[in-house]
């Protein structure tokens, strides 16, 4: 499995493909279609499901866009806490409320990582002072994320990516 990350919008936010055999998930099109649709030609990949670790803009820009071009599915907050098996990929989808009240992560349990939106940064964690966030379930998802593996890669909607080891030893709001 490869995962190729491509920054888009003025706000930099992380869209992420991740391919196999010519199979790929989309990660939050953010916009920029253009510039993903490109990759995804290019490397003559076909589209399984795209998912949105939540509707902010920056991360669902180019949504309709995928959807009426490959017509699959959309994984988001209706699929939390299911076990999803799609061409050849297996993960979680882990609610990480906090940011929004749909923000969700994605765990590819086999290979350590995890997708986590606005929900975690490196260094940070998503703001929750919208009118849609909510702090005491940023903090239980705060409480949730520290009982997984520390060895996870961790992809963020936005900036580096990081490792969960690395935010728990240094990430202030994970102490």
């Amino acid at each position: 499995m490869q995962i190729k990350k491509i920054v888009t919008g003025y706000l930099e936010g992380n869209c992420y493909i991740i391919y196999d055999n010519k199979k790929c998930l989309l990660v939050d099109p953010g916009s920029e279609e253009d510039k993903i649709d490109k990759f995804i030609s290019k490397n003559e990949l076909k589209i399984s499901a795209i998912l949105i670790t939540h509707h902010h803009f920056d991360h669902i820009g180019a949504l309709e866009y995928f959807k009426e071009k490959y017509k699959c599915k959309i994984i988001d907050v209706e699929d939390v806490e299911k076990t999803i098996k799609i061409s050849n990929f297996n993960f979680h989808v882990i609610p990480t409320f906090g940011h929004t009240m749909d923000s969700v992560s994605f765990y590819f349990e086999e290979e350590k990582i995890m997708f986590t939106g606005d929900f975690l940064f490196k260094d940070s964690i998503g703001r929750y002072d919208f009118k849609e966030s909510d702090a005491v379930e940023m903090q239980k998802s705060i409480k949730l994320i520290k009982n997984y593996d520390p060895k996870i890669k961790i992809y963020p909607g936005h900036g580096e990516i990081t490792t969960l080891k690395q935010e728990l030893e240094n990430n202030v709001y994970l102490k």
